[in-house]
């Protein structure tokens, strides 16, 4: 079996790490297994659908490193939903139904008042259409046909039809709701297995009856635990944070998918530079029932795990000109983001201003400024500068240390000085030492 995922968003809003989560699972099942991976824009929600989150939602998956080996817009294939309809229609399994919503909504609280369980009830054979209503029509569930699966995360699933309410499937003006389109386009594109949320399982239980009425295998599926934030559930401003937040906030691409692809798995979340780590681990019999939840603060520390193993190649259009690679080696260790390597810019090149010395800090900063110009900038000027300053001094760890550090770099923290200091310039580095 070839195999063939798809994520099908839908254009009325940017993705949000929940969307990007189900993206990225049908991505790397299809990577392994050398299979296809499609993007379907479910745009039959004319009024809510813009084409700038399409742009969007292509733009966030290349970011991400996601290439898409297909694409497919539901606003293009009503002809193809039309013909199913048709046949469904012919067959009795769509039916034409009447009520409003209002009326609806009181037949559910009556059945409710009763205990019982708020499924629709199908009018009788031959009963009165109101005068002037169009109708919405449902898909006709058989009741005689237990329906069941073998879910690839949660096992055995078993559900009986007649505890079900026919699904709606397209409203009075004509517009489809999401269930039938997607088993007409899974059918025509092949899809093998459908990853999703745990929130679409009963969704599932019906469109496996719609996929036998239209002569078609079901693909597998895979219901994932639904991702939640720090607070118990996926906030407002989680969800409303798009990849763009990500990119501003200095967040690596790779950082988010080696944190979303492992969320809710029984596999560590581990610092990777390539996707391959995660194509090869995937496997949805190691993720769990429990939700997955996401941390802010997870992510960017694993961001952070992650710049100090990146070569300098993967971010060199991104940094400032003055950053070559051996300066990038030295400060990655000591940066949270790319962005932050241009504050290094002036540590290495000035313009700098050393901040004022503690009186005691004096002693060690002469001698230090006197033994700098003779010694050998080409081999090890730390060391050698050090080693002069205690000689004359007697100061040792962090008094002999710290105001070297803060004369040179400006910070009481950075990186290692003997990596450091051969990278800036000798005669910037005597001058700093000399003002201080």
């Amino acid at each position: 079996m070839t195999v063939i995922t798809r994520f099908a968003p839908s254009p009325t809003g940017n993705l949000h790490v929940g969307n990007v989560r189900t993206a990225l699972h049908n991505w790397l099942w299809a990577r392994k297994h050398g299979g296809r991976f499609l993007l379907r824009i479910d745009d039959t929600d004319r009024e809510r659908s813009k084409e700038d989150y399409v742009e969007a939602i292509r733009t966030d998956l290349a970011w991400l490193g996601l290439d898409v080996d297909g694409e497919e817009r539901q606003s293009a294939r009503f002809a193809l939903y039309d013909e199913a309809f048709a046949r469904l229609k012919a067959a009795g399994r769509v039916y034409a139904c009447y009520e409003t919503p209002e009326e609806l909504d009181i037949r559910r609280k009556v059945l409710l008042s009763r205990g019982l369980p708020p499924v629709y009830e199908r009018q009788p054979e031959g009963a009165p259409v109101p005068e002037g209503r169009a109708p919405h029509w449902r898909f006709r569930l058989d009741h005689d046909a237990p329906i069941a699966w073998t879910d690839l995360i949660r096992g055995p699933q078993h559900f009986e039809p007649k505890t079900l309410s026919d699904p709606v499937v397209r409203r009075a003006d004509g517009s489809w709701l999401y269930l039938l389109p997607s088993v007409i386009d899974d059918i025509a594109m092949g899809i093998s297995h459908v990853v999703r949320g745990e929130d679409h399982v009963s969704n599932t239980a019906a469109q496996i009856q719609m996929f036998a009425a239209l002569g078609a295998e079901p693909p597998e599926f895979a219901h994932e635990a639904l991702l939640v934030g720090t607070e118990g559930k996926l906030s407002k401003r989680l969800g409303a944070l798009g990849m763009a937040d990500w990119r501003a906030a200095g967040i690596e691409p790779i950082a988010l998918a080696a944190l979303l692809a492992r969320l809710g798995t029984s596999d560590p979340v581990e610092p990777v530079t390539t996707l391959d780590p995660l194509i090869a681990g995937i496997d949805f019999a190691r993720f769990g029932r429990a939700p997955a939840r996401f941390d802010e603060g997870e992510l960017a520390l694993l961001n952070q795990k992650i710049l100090h193993h990146t070569p300098y190649a993967a971010v060199a259009p991104r940094l400032p000109a003055a950053i070559d690679e051996a300066r990038w080696i030295a400060i990655r260790p000591n940066l949270a983001t790319v962005a932050e390597a241009a504050d290094w810019v002036a540590v290495f090149d000035g313009p700098f201003a050393p901040p004022a010395p503690d009186a005691a800090d004096r002693p060690v900063l002469a001698a230090a400024a006197a033994a700098a110009p003779a010694i050998d900038w080409s081999a090890d000027p730390w060391h050698a500068l050090t080693g002069a300053a205690k000689a004359a001094t007697g100061a040792k760890g962090r008094a002999l240390f710290l105001p070297l550090r803060r004369a040179l770099t400006g910070r009481d923290h950075g990186p290692d000085m003997g990596e450091l200091l051969p990278l800036i310039a000798r005669d910037e580095a005597i001058a700093r030492l000399s003002t201080a």
